[in-house]
């Protein structure tokens, strides 16, 4: 059998050749394409559940903010103020028995950075009746003041704490940067007040009476 091919005409091409490069390109593109609709549909969906768990925490805080309001709105009423100032007066005891300068030193002292030492602190409520102290320090850089922020938010005993000032001060040793700090004073249980005495347990033991032999009985 003779073939008869112009050459001239028709081109040889080789068409396993191409299909392979363009088929091997087009593979990749339709799984490079694939890759992305999912990425997105991924995104998609996360976004999704992350809008939901949002708008159930809103849901919560609008809750627990109407909750206080309408608590509030009570505790205002002329027939309950003298509940209210009562409650608010024995708060504000339990709150100062609870605050110990010793152990809020303590506590400052296992945080303080080298070369970064107190200079004044004074304790007053937030506006949510919390412990809040407000502090200035000294150092010889601000680095290691936010260190000493850093130690103070990892420890469990402050929380909130900020810097909220700052100015150069003259001393004898050259100039000196102080700062103005605020945080929350988170006090420490105090193990004794859960815990039961021996004392209070052997007054105990002592206070019960013995019962009474019976009439005619021999000790």
């Amino acid at each position: 059998m003779r073939l008869d091919i112009n050459l001239a005409s028709q081109p040889y091409e080789d068409a396993q050749q191409f299909w392979m490069r363009w088929g091997t390109g087009m593979g990749a593109v339709a799984l490079l394409t694939l890759v992305l609709l999912t990425l997105d549909v991924t995104g998609w969906v996360n976004a999704r559940r992350d809008q939901a768990a949002i708008a159930e925490t809103q849901a919560m805080i609008a809750d627990r903010d109407r909750t206080r309001a309408e608590a509030e709105r009570t505790l205002n009423l002329p027939e309950n103020r003298a509940t209210r100032d009562e409650s608010q007066f024995l708060n504000e005891l339990i709150e100062r028995k609870a605050f110990s300068w010793t152990r809020v030193l303590e506590s400052l002292e296992k945080v303080m950075p080298p070369r970064v030492h107190l200079i004044a602190i004074s304790q007053e409520p937030d506006e949510d009746n919390r412990l809040g102290l407000k502090m200035s320090v000294a150092g010889d850089s601000r680095d290691r003041v936010e260190v000493l922020v850093g130690r103070m938010e990892d420890s469990k005993s402050f929380a909130q704490t900020h810097v909220t000032g700052e100015r150069l001060q003259q001393s004898t040793t050259g100039e000196n940067e102080q700062f103005d700090m605020e945080a929350i004073y988170v006090p420490e249980p105090s193990p004794a007040a859960s815990a039961p005495s021996k004392a209070d347990g052997k007054s105990k033991t002592k206070a019960s009476p013995k019962p009474a032999a019976p009439k005619g009985s021999k000790p």
